[in-house]
Formats: C-alpha cells, sequence, structure tokens
C-alpha cells in the first residue's frame, strides 16, 4: 500500500491507517519498512504508531541475556 506523497492524511482514513499500521507493527514489522512501504517518512510512522497506542520496542531489536541453561551434572562430577 503506497500513499501519494505530499497528501495531508486526517480524520477517519488517518485512524484506519494508524490500526493498519498498528497492526502490522506488533506482527513484528519494523518502522523504517513500514514508512518504506507506505512511501512516507520514518516519523510519519512513528507519529501514527503514537496516535494508535502502540507500544514502541527499544532500538537493535531484543537485547535480552541468553537464558542460560541449568548444569546437569551430579555435585561429585561438577567438583571433580
Amino acid at each position: 500500500m503506497r500513499l501519494q506523497p505530499n497528501v495531508r492524511i486526517t480524520g477517519a482514513e488517518r485512524a484506519q491507517l494508524a490500526q493498519l499500521v498498528h497492526e502490522r507493527y506488533q506482527a513484528g514489522e519494523p518502522i523504517r519498512t513500514l514508512a518504506t512501504s507506505l512511501g512516507r517518512s520514518y516519523g510519519f510512522v512513528h507519529r501514527l504508531l503514537e496516535e494508535a497506542g502502540a507500544e514502541l520496542r527499544h532500538r537493535g531489536g531484543d537485547n535480552r541475556p541468553k537464558q542460560t541453561t541449568t548444569d546437569t551434572r551430579t555435585s561429585t562430577e561438577a567438583t571433580a
């Protein structure tokens, strides 16, 4: 879906677009990819997501530490 450049989007049309963008963002699509596919700027898409009440992801994706595996050795094997 590409929008016409330099055309203001307001009212119900903007609310509908914000909902569509929000759904795609929640499905994992990055803001930059959404902006490119719509033919709009990063800032425009970011504002739409804020208007739609989206919880924005942090930059760089998932930066949580990797979960460590538990030691399956017995206590005598671990100390030997």
